[in-house]
């Protein structure tokens, strides 16, 4: 490491170039392939995917996305004069717009069904000629301009789809912007200076920015999903600001004990660059975890997010300390350089709030860790009753017009109008084409159906389908009974003694099979991931108990962040206040995604408290000494670092999309808890009740492992003192102990 600061710090002006011709290399490459993400979470090999395989291979024409157009009569029917002169006359703009294909409405000699049985609420459907991702805000907002426009006193419109949810996106980057000032205002607050509080921002912008690119040219040569660019800038903010702050911190300690600019910068790259690299492995290990879950779009989330971690780690490292340079001493604030011109280095002190609370829990372990465990315990348990499904357009902001669609057609047709199921079929011959004429009328007798629709043919009449209605919600969990009940009881008589297929799919069959697949993967994924961890631990700190402590501080950090969101998206508390819509299920595959980053995120504070803590105990010997030591001059930056992920994190909920929302939520929660109730109060009080245990290894097993330095201790400067101690000021003799 050290090696390497010397290099960026001897090519100071080369490094900074290298990293903007990434940036604007990578950044240009994107913008002229474009993104090619995918938003088809299906599993192949599910009854539901295999369902939306016959499909595809069976109706070719299938194709563009389908939205509605829904309209509400309030003194009067929609076969009104007035009203059905209007809507004609607006379906006919419709249909004439750029990227419409077709539309079907309500108004002509048959029954289509799209008309409410009060004749107050009917809804026309619009086929775009291109699937969602190929369709341009601009077509989607003439779709709804053009409805809108129909809008008088006595009639509502409102619209729903996949294409009109486009219009309801933030167009700006809004969040990320929140949340980067937000870091900024910490960071000039924690350091003092202007100059020293932009470098973190700096540093993470070039490097997040460099891997969103990168991502955006991933979606050419794998699976990967609409979300995982916003997950990664999400990630790549929080740990980037993070890593270049402890780094920063380090930097501005050496300045003040009276070491050169370069010097500092690279004593700072060859200790804390060390923990940084090593907090950034744990990540990224995490990270990859969701590779053995072998799901298609999931392997993409992983890379994407894991290369975002990596640049942010490679930057901190090489690009930071170049920038450090240049700044030379105003890393400190003007205060701190005018006292160190006066009065010369002195060694530092650790004081303030840390240092008090740090004595506060040696001297209550069992009280405050039986505090902090309660807490955890508390907020924990509203993760039991976790129920993933798909959340839909019913959960989205009451104000929005998608959500209003949806209540429209829900009250209007019933509930299950906006997640029909559909029965897919493979036939041949006429016994089976006999055999699935039948399907409707057993269909319409099954309970939890409200509607079922004739069966529909294609061309070759080898493939065909049945539309079904339920008489729930697509989020109910009637809604799931009752695919169980299609494929366990009505489908098998139907194709009894033919060669039919049939499959049953949908929405919700989709998310259900979905969920089904990754809670059977979930034991194993996390075994692996713990167990990673554990042996990454094992391996820098020499000892038993220390991995072990962390993967409990994990699983509780994951469970307790499970119970805020479970209380605020599947119970509502505060959704709607929030902008966040009404409350329903979490997305299936939330906990997947959420285990990996909230493993490696914890691993991060786990590595930089008890990183301290072990430099102190192989100096001293000393237990309490250490824990307190390592609490009381990591205590500041740790929360520091907290504070801003916590503010990055929280600014993605305004960026106005569901799941992104639920990931912020999610992570700033556990970063919370892990901060300020785990590792500074409850794993210091764990470590000061076992003692020397703590650091406990087998003689032999110690001698077999191999050896791996997370942040040496600086070889040309004393320690902090720790106020009160009998060794201050005493000099310490490197020590092994066992």
């Amino acid at each position: 490491m050290a090696a390497i600061a010397r290099w960026c710090l001897a090519h100071r002006l080369a490094t900074v170039l290298i990293w903007l011709f990434a940036l604007g290399g990578t950044a240009a490459a994107a913008g002229f392939a474009g993104s090619a993400y995918t938003d088809d979470y299906d599993v192949p090999g599910t009854e539901a995917g295999r369902a939306g395989e016959i499909l595809q291979e069976g109706f070719t024409r299938l194709g563009g996305d389908t939205d509605t157009v829904v309209w509400h009569t309030t003194g009067s029917s929609v076969y009104a004069t007035d009203v059905e002169r209007t809507m004609t006359r607006t379906l006919e703009e419709i249909r004439e717009l750029p990227g419409v294909g077709a539309v079907t409405g309500p108004y002509g000699d048959a029954d289509t069904g799209l008309v409410s049985a009060d004749g107050r609420t009917a809804y026309a459907t619009v086929t775009f000629d291109q699937r969602v991702e190929d369709i341009t805000r601009d077509q989607a907002q003439a779709l709804v301009d053009t409805a809108k426009a129909a809008q008088t006193d006595g009639l509502r419109v409102e619209l729903g789809g996949t294409a009109v949810a486009l219009t309801e996106a933030p167009a700006l980057h809004l969040s990320e912007a929140i949340g980067v000032a937000v870091a900024a205002v910490v960071l000039f607050l924690a350091f003092g200076s202007l100059a020293a509080s932009l470098l973190p921002i700096a540093t993470a912008l070039v490097s997040v920015g460099t891997a969103y690119a990168g991502i955006v040219l991933l979606g050419h040569v794998m699976t990967v999903a609409d979300f995982a660019p916003m997950l990664g800038m999400l990630v790549g903010l929080g740990v980037g600001i993070d890593y270049a702050l402890f780094v920063v911190t380090r930097h501005r300690q050496g300045l003040r004990r009276g070491l050169s600019v370069h010097d500092a910068a690279r004593n700072a790259v060859a200790t804390t660059g060390r923990a940084v690299v090593f907090a950034g492995a744990t990540v990224c290990v995490a990270l990859l975890g969701m590779l053995v879950l072998r799901l298609g779009f999931l392997d993409g989330v992983a890379i994407a997010a894991s290369v975002t971690v990596l640049l942010t780690v490679a930057a901190a490292v090489t690009l930071l300390p170049a920038l450090l340079s240049f700044i030379g001493m105003r890393a400190l604030g003007r205060r701190e350089r005018r006292r160190l011109a006066e009065h010369g280095p002195r060694p530092e002190t650790a004081t303030g709030f840390a240092a008090r609370w740090s004595a506060f829990v040696e001297r209550h372990p069992r009280l405050l860790g039986a505090v902090a465990a309660a807490v955890m315990a508390v907020l924990a348990l509203p993760a039991l009753g976790l129920h993933l499904g798909t959340s839909d357009q019913g959960n989205n902001p009451a104000s929005s017009t998608t959500r209003q669609a949806y209540d429209l057609l829900a009250d209007g047709f019933g509930p299950g109008v906006n997640g029909p199921l559909t029965v897919a079929a493979r036939l041949d011959g006429a016994d089976d084409r006999l055999a699935l004429d039948s399907l409707p009328a057993a269909l319409r007798t099954t309970e939890g159906v409200a509607q079922a629709g004739p069966v529909t043919y294609n061309n070759s009449g080898d493939t065909a389908f049945v539309t079904v209605v339920p008489d729930s919600a697509p989020q109910d969990l009637e809604t799931s009974e009752l695919v169980d009940r299609l494929r366990e009881e009505v489908l098998p008589p139907v194709r009894d003694g033919t060669s039919l297929e049939l499959r049953v799919g949908g929405v919700t069959a989709g998310y259900d099979d979905f969920a089904d697949v990754v809670v059977g993967k979930v034991p194993l994924f996390v075994g692996v991931v713990i167990a990673l961890g554990c042996l990454l631990l094992l391996l820098a700190f020499r000892s038993f108990a220390i991995p072990l402590k962390a993967a409990l501080m994990n699983v509780a950090a994951v469970a307790a962040s499970f119970g805020v969101v479970v209380a605020v998206f599947q119970w509502g508390w505060g959704s709607e206040l929030l902008g966040l819509g009404s409350a329903g299920p979490v997305e299936p595959f939330l906990p997947v995604i959420m285990v990996s980053v909230l493993f490696g995120l914890s691993m991060d504070y786990q590595v930089f408290l008890v990183g301290r803590m072990y430099e102190e105990w192989r100096e001293t010997g000393d237990n309490r000494r250490a824990v307190r030591v390592g609490l009381a001059e990591t205590g500041r930056v740790i929360n520091s670092a907290a504070v801003i992920m916590i503010s990055v994190f929280l600014a993605f909920v305004l960026s106005g999309d569901r799941v992104i929302a639920m990931f912020g939520i999610a992570l700033a929660a556990a970063v919370a808890l892990d901060a300020f109730v785990l590792r500074t109060l409850l794993v210091p009080a764990l470590m000061h009740l076992l003692g020397g245990a703590n650091w406990w290894l087998p003689r032999g097993l110690d001698r077999l492992l191999p050896r791996i330095s997370i942040e040496p201790p600086d070889a040309v400067v004393p320690r902090a003192r720790i106020p009160g101690d009998r060794t201050d000021g005493e000099p310490r003799v490197a020590q092994r102990v066992r």
